[in-house]
């Protein structure tokens, strides 16, 4: 924009978090601002030199979002600390977005993005390190939310670079119908492993089987021994554990390990509103069967990120990979969305339409 021209103030619409939330989020713990605006033009300050002013496309909602204090972009021992809720403060997240005023040299208006936004209509973006241009545009756009976002990368990262994987090995997702689980899944079947994932429902359970094409499927929900269970479902035993859950789950998980097997470990969603974090007490299988048991942030594996779209887009275009959405239009019904997520109800990626252009 042109220095000398009048600029744009337009309203800014938000939704924004009543406090740091340290439980189950309800609706009632954000609230909407309309009144907030807006003007259209990165602004001429010291600390804007390679800001850019964003257009919010499409919001991701994800379960870790939950109050949890998360590590920056810029690298996984970085100091700063991204925090989701704030009191009184916009939502953070991912998202995509369309660049409408830049004074960074590598984005330019117009450009599409996606990085880590807020959950407003317009955000004014300071540090630009958490973003990535979209080149590929010839898939939906809300995809870079997820399968082409930081789920997938999750996905790709915590199968292929930390868990190593082999073709005909035995492979166990929680939490598979999840954005990343169910596709973790697919990437193992396309290596020609044998797959099962848990879920939370018949539904789910279906889905994984009869779209997600997961060789076996159950609900969790309806096993009482969860050990027993996996032993059914793997007699010879578990190669690659890929981790959403934790707690129980975890220790079950470990009493059915192979020698060698790799656990990669990706989120602990059943601990996320404990104070508390429920023990482990099946550690020691650790030992006996050699397995190696490695977290990991993605935003340590974003330089392969390139390798990860030659990978995927082509299997989005061939059709090799199904992918499911769950999609709430208008920035107001984000957190009934994000809400869904805890309880279960969510039926695939949950994704908010703040606008499509």
């Amino acid at each position: 924009m042109a220095g000398g021209d009048e600029v744009k103030e337009v309203r800014n619409q938000q939704v924004l978090a009543r406090d740091y939330i340290s439980a189950i989020p309800e609706e009632s713990d954000m609230y909407l601002n309309r009144s907030s605006t807006i003007k259209l033009r990165v602004p001429d300050e010291d600390d804007c030199q390679e800001a850019m002013l964003l257009k919010n496309l499409y919001l991701s909602c994800d379960p870790y979002m939950r109050g949890v204090k998360h590590s920056d972009a810029t690298s996984s021992t970085d100091q700063d600390r991204i925090v989701f809720f704030a009191t009184d403060k916009p939502i953070v997240g991912y998202g995509v977005s369309k660049v409408v005023d830049s004074k960074h040299p590598e984005f330019k208006a117009g450009d599409l993005v996606w990085g880590i936004t807020k959950w407003e209509e317009y955000t004014l973006i300071k540090n630009t390190q958490s973003f990535f241009k979209i080149n590929h545009t010839d898939v939906p756009l809300s995809y870079y939310t997820g399968i082409l976002g930081m789920p997938g990368m999750t996905a790709y990262a915590g199968f292929y670079e930390v868990c190593n994987p082999k073709k005909g090995e035995y492979v166990y997702v929680s939490s598979a119908f999840g954005a990343v689980g169910q596709l973790v899944g697919q990437f193992a079947k396309l290596m020609g492993c044998y797959v099962v994932g848990s879920a939370g429902s018949q539904e789910k359970v279906d889905i994984l089987k009869n779209k997600f094409g997961f060789d076996e499927a159950f609900n969790y929900k309806e096993e009482a021994d969860l050990a027993a269970a996996l032993k059914r479902y793997f007699p010879q035993g578990i190669d690659i554990y890929f981790e959403n859950v934790g707690g129980k789950m975890l220790d079950a998980v470990l009493l059915n390990m192979r020698l060698h097997g790799r656990i990669a470990v990706c989120g602990m969603i059943s601990q996320y509103n404990f104070e508390q974090h429920q023990g482990v007490t099946n550690l020691m299988h650790l030992i006996y069967k050699r397995v190696r048991m490695e977290g990991f942030f993605v935003f340590d594996f974003y330089h392969l990120y390139p390798k990860f779209l030659d990978l995927v887009v082509p299997y989005i275009k061939q059709g090799n990979i199904t992918y499911v959405e769950d999609i709430v239009e208008g920035l107001e019904n984000g957190p009934a969305s994000l809400v869904r997520l805890f309880s279960g109800r969510n039926a695939g990626k949950a994704v908010v339409v703040v606008a499509r252009d």
